[in-house]
């Protein structure tokens, strides 16, 4: 617990950094570029983006447990990783860079379109080398590659190129973060683990490294398809302007999700340990622990981002607010999502399969939800923007009825109790509820006052009934209080 809580605070400190990072990202993307642009990269990124998971086959999360299994040099099982990721990489590549219309469904491609895959290789990279550093519990290189360099370089990035390509400059500046997370990466995987002396690829090994972790990178890129299908998904029914919107709607609530994460390089390790020593009640307890933390913090989120809702949107740019009613919906299924996503941490390593299938079930649940309430939206004439907001009412749905599932099937492994509820957080979010209400009740030249001091208040009446009614000893071990 000391260990998961130590890792804990560190990763916590990199997502407030995370946070006001990328505000600047969203404000310089949202005034400058404007929707139809945001849009078309929405899509884009979307499509490279799960092209980078599935490159990692897995080893994001399975490559803590090869390390925890082998005989082999450590240097060598890592650096096998990497190899497996490359090659992996360069495929995924190819294939998109000969088929762009896959990126770009709802768009023509010009320019530097095309080649925008060349940088999956650094993303898989660079999580696989932040995947071995965790093991060794260096979670600080993950803060910085993650929370610091890359989203500050995006933000720099957007700003310059605006200046000679509008057209290219949001593709160029996710070129630069990327490869920048790169290089802020690899130079501490090579300080701790060095060099491979003697070290030689061998075909036979790679392949059975990644065969073996085939569940792992199907449980991933499932996950991932999850809080992403949405966008593509709207990529092919609706122009880029809506696409943009929803897409900024989205980045906000992803915030939140980026406090879950967070706890993924810390909890991997600890987990697989206390499994290598069959400690199943430790890990019920680790589980519960962690999510608990992160279903509290993202409580507070949810309140403080929906419930001045337009006042955030707005500061992106008018012409975002529009996309309030998709955000609630996003951050309520962050909330939701949360103890389903910890116990999958162990489940992609006590019940592979089974978590899979729930997994994919549930993401066949949900496209199919989000292509029906888009379609009775139409027929009931909504606007596009309104319509747009099927998704996110089906991706919160499905991640509260995956949660419920997963939680369930972990406790019957376990045999021990994972659900991270406690009765005290209704009156906690009653709370930032009634505070924040006092502020959205003002005339609307006022909704300055939602940010600067709504926000505030909502926080701090939360906060101090969770404080004073749902904290245990062991909960002020994140605090540096308490055993």
């Amino acid at each position: 617990m000391a260990a998961l809580a130590k890792g804990g605070r560190t990763n916590v400190a990199g997502f407030v950094l995370r946070l006001f990072a990328r505000i600047p990202f969203l404000f310089i993307a949202g005034r400058i570029y404007g929707p139809a642009l945001v849009g078309r990269f929405a899509v884009a990124v979307v499509v490279v983006e799960l092209a980078a998971l599935v490159a990692t086959l897995g080893l994001k999360r399975g490559l803590a447990q090869a390390l925890s299994t082998t005989d082999r040099p450590h240097v060598h099982v890592v650096w096998d990783a990497m190899a497996v990721a490359f090659v992996a990489s360069m495929l995924a590549s190819g294939v998109l860079i000969a088929v762009p219309e896959v990126m770009y469904p709802n768009s023509a491609i010009t320019g530097l379109d095309r080649f925008l895959p060349c940088i999956i290789v650094a993303t898989a990279w660079s999580d696989v080398s932040l995947a071995a550093l965790a093991y060794r519990q260096d979670v600080g290189a993950t803060v910085r590659a993650r929370a610091v360099v890359e989203p500050w370089t995006i933000s720099v990035a957007a700003l310059a190129f605006s200046f000679f390509t509008v057209r290219d400059g949001l593709v160029l500046s996710y070129v630069a973060s990327m490869t920048a997370a790169l290089v802020a990466s690899l130079v501490p995987f090579v300080r701790s683990y060095g060099w491979p002396q003697g070290w030689r690829p061998q075909v036979r090994p790679l392949f059975a490294l990644a065969r073996a972790n085939a569940p792992l990178a199907g449980a991933d890129a499932v996950e991932w398809g999850t809080r992403n299908v949405d966008r593509f998904i709207l990529g092919l029914l609706f122009a880029p302007t809506v696409v943009g919107i929803y897409y900024m709607a989205q980045q906000v609530s992803s915030l939140p999700q980026k406090l879950k994460t967070s706890f993924d390089p810390v909890l991997g390790p600890v987990v697989t340990q206390s499994l290598a020593r069959g400690d199943r009640a430790a890990v019920a307890a680790q589980v519960r622990q962690v999510a608990f933390w992160i279903v509290a913090a993202q409580g507070g989120l949810f309140l403080m981002g929906a419930i001045p809702g337009e006042a955030v949107m707005g500061i992106v740019g008018p012409q975002f607010v529009a996309g309030t009613v998709a955000l609630a919906f996003l951050l309520a299924a962050e909330v939701a999502a949360s103890p389903g996503a910890v116990s999958e941490s162990v489940l992609v390593y006590v019940a592979r399969a089974r978590n899979l299938v729930v997994s994919m079930t549930m993401l066949a649940v949900q496209v199919g939800l989000s292509f029906a309430l888009v379609w009775a939206a139409r027929a009931a004439g909504l606007s596009p923007v309104a319509q747009a907001a099927g998704p996110a009412v089906a991706l919160a749905a499905s991640l509260a009825v995956t949660s419920v599932v997963k939680v369930r099937l972990l406790g019957r492994i376990l045999g021990e109790g994972v659900s991270p509820w406690r009765p005290a957080l209704l009156p906690a979010a009653l709370a930032g509820l009634g505070a924040g209400s006092l502020f959205t009740a003002l005339p609307h030249e006022y909704e300055w006052a939602e940010l600067v001091f709504g926000e505030p208040a909502i926080l701090a009446a939360y906060l101090i009934v969770l404080w004073r009614r749902a904290l245990t000893p062991a909960d002020r071990v994140l605090f540096g209080r308490g055993t």
